[in-house]
């Protein structure tokens, strides 16, 4: 890991110009996102979250197919202006990661406890993959193609049908930084009592 944990969680930042190279191995990649999806938290140990990786030709593909359904779904001249250079950008990049849920073992939870319903799931593991991905020098940016995309990925990939698809994170290796950050005042957002 070229970086400390604390460092990528404070620097992870989005990153649009990628190349479509990695700062590491595909196997040290899979090994990551291993620990990631054995080791996140998730409510009553549900175990929800599912990943689907997609590498090389085949995030190009994804992003093939963004492009397609965008122009067919939005204003020609929205889709030049804003679709298609995005796209482009993201096509660029080395891979994505797909950020699934599946709801089955939700279920059961939702019946013994409904009053906790709307608390299932609460989806943690994209920041992780973010954090991990940039200790190891990997520029990403998390997209929201869903649900626009969703039935030609789930066709594509052969994506359960009751998996509810996310957000998409695209990586590779960083060309440009990122943009500057602002924040608002932390002691309009965090409140201490009892110290």
């Amino acid at each position: 890991m070229t970086k400390s944990i604390g460092d990528s969680f404070r620097d992870r930042r989005t990153i649009y110009a990628l190349t479509n190279e990695s700062t590491i191995s595909d196997d040290r990649l899979e090994e990551l996102l291993a620990d990631v999806v054995l080791h996140t938290p998730s409510p009553f140990n549900s175990q929800t979250s599912r990943l689907v990786v997609l590498l090389k030709d085949e995030h190009q593909k994804l992003w093939d197919a963004a492009s397609e359904v965008a122009s067919s779904s939005v204003p020609l001249e929205v889709f030049d202006k804003v679709y298609k250079p995005r796209i482009a950008m993201f096509r660029g990049g080395y891979g994505t990661v797909l950020f699934y849920e599946d709801p089955a073992p939700i279920r059961p939870l939702e019946e013994k406890w409904p009053m906790l319903k709307d608390k299932f799931p609460q989806l943690l593991i994209n920041i992780l993959v973010w954090t991990l991905l940039e200790a190891e020098g990997l520029g990403c940016s998390l997209q929201h193609y869903n649900p626009m995309f969703d039935a030609c990925v789930a066709e594509q990939w052969k994506i359960p049908g009751d998996w509810s698809l996310k957000a998409q994170l695209v990586f590779g290796k960083p060309i440009g930084g990122p943009r500057e950050k602002t924040f608002e005042p932390v002691k309009e957002r965090l409140f201490v009592h009892g110290k």
